[in-house]
């Protein structure tokens, strides 16, 4: 569901905390899921929690909770806990899970920070424009002659009603098409095409990807999930179209009778050193603690790729400032130029 809430980061990484800590000192799955109920901060996240309890206290188990409450927890978690139940490592699952989330905070936290000041700049150009508009009505007001050095057509509270309806407009597209690339929309997909040819851009974000891919590998492939469903929804995880495109096929090669090692050269698009990674581990009969590594190296390499981007996230905004400055300042000039003509002094 597009618009359905879902569980933050950091509502995720908090639960999966407390109910790995519970259930590995022994502590019942249904005083677990009441004192959630009860203790959950929102309205929305508390009622979500009281179906789940209401389920586990019904004999059912805390899949079929989470299954209940439709959206709002996404698909991996929903998937890891299920394995989790069927390997009876539940406690383990969540401890995982835990860390995971920990770790996607701290890269989001990492981002904004770098980011953070060219924002703020930029939203300090945005509002001078803003003033300026605004304080061309009260100049106009007190003038025969219209001035509008802008030439806009935006002067006054009205001009300033229709620039902040405009950034409102923009804001709300961009937040739609953020909202629609982490839930998967299809209408996204030749957008992310198209980023990831993007150079610098592309090979950071499919670094992040690769990180996730290796790290939900190693951690279904060390339950009971088929192997099939554990690389769909390893692929899945990534929300990264390149690699989401490739699921039917590897998919269709693992049917077949192939090794991973297989179905991802036919595939293609993968790194080599990914790749043999996973023939080593799959000759070596050690494929979880192959990925295990590979992930923990992938990580590492995430935090590097979330650098370039946050730098060039940045510079991209300090271009936008940039141009702003330069627009707004070249209207300044033609109009002072065109007021010294009209007065006969140039």
């Amino acid at each position: 569901m597009f618009f359905s809430p879902r569980m933050s980061l950091k509502q995720l990484a908090a639960f999966s905390q407390r109910a790995s800590t519970c259930l590995l000192a022994g502590i019942d799955e249904r005083k677990i899921c009441e004192r959630e109920a009860q203790t959950a901060q929102g309205l929305g996240t508390r009622r979500h929690m009281a179906i789940i309890s209401q389920t586990v206290n019904q004999g059912g188990t805390l899949s079929e909770g989470l299954a209940a409450t439709g959206d709002f927890f996404p698909p991996l978690f929903h998937e890891m806990v299920l394995a989790g139940e069927q390997s009876g490592r539940l406690g383990e699952v969540f401890k995982q899970l835990a860390s995971h989330y920990q770790n996607q905070m701290t890269l989001r936290r990492n981002f904004l920070a770098a980011i953070a000041w060219p924002v703020i700049e930029l939203s300090a150009a945005i509002a001078i424009i803003g003033l300026l508009i605004w304080l061309l009505g009260i100049v106009n007001s007190a003038s025969r002659t219209p001035i509008d050095p802008l030439g806009w057509g935006l002067i006054g509270n009205r001009g300033l009603a229709i620039y902040a309806a405009f950034l409102a407009v923009v804001g709300v597209a961009l937040w739609l098409v953020i909202r629609a690339v982490t839930r998967g929309v299809l209408w996204t997909r030749p957008l992310q095409r198209f980023v990831l040819r993007i150079p610098n851009v592309g090979p950071a974000l499919q670094t992040l990807a690769l990180a996730r891919l290796a790290w939900v590998m190693a951690q279904t492939m060390n339950t009971s999930m088929d192997v099939r469903r554990s690389l769909k929804l390893s692929l899945q995880s990534t929300r990264n179209a390149w690699y989401i495109d490739r699921i039917d096929r590897i998919d269709a090669e693992i049917a077949g009778g192939n090794s991973i090692y297989e179905a991802f050269c036919s595939a293609g698009g993968f790194p080599p050193d990914f790749l043999e990674s996973i023939h080593v581990g799959e000759q070596s009969g050690s494929l979880v603690e192959t990925l295990t590594h590979v992930s923990n190296l992938y990580q590492d390499q995430a935090r590097a790729a979330l650098s370039v981007l946050a730098t060039i996230a940045g510079f991209g905004v300090w271009v936008a400032v940039a141009a702003i400055i330069i627009v707004v300042i070249f209207r300044l000039a033609m109009f002072y130029l065109g007021v010294l003509g009209g007065a006969g002094l140039v």
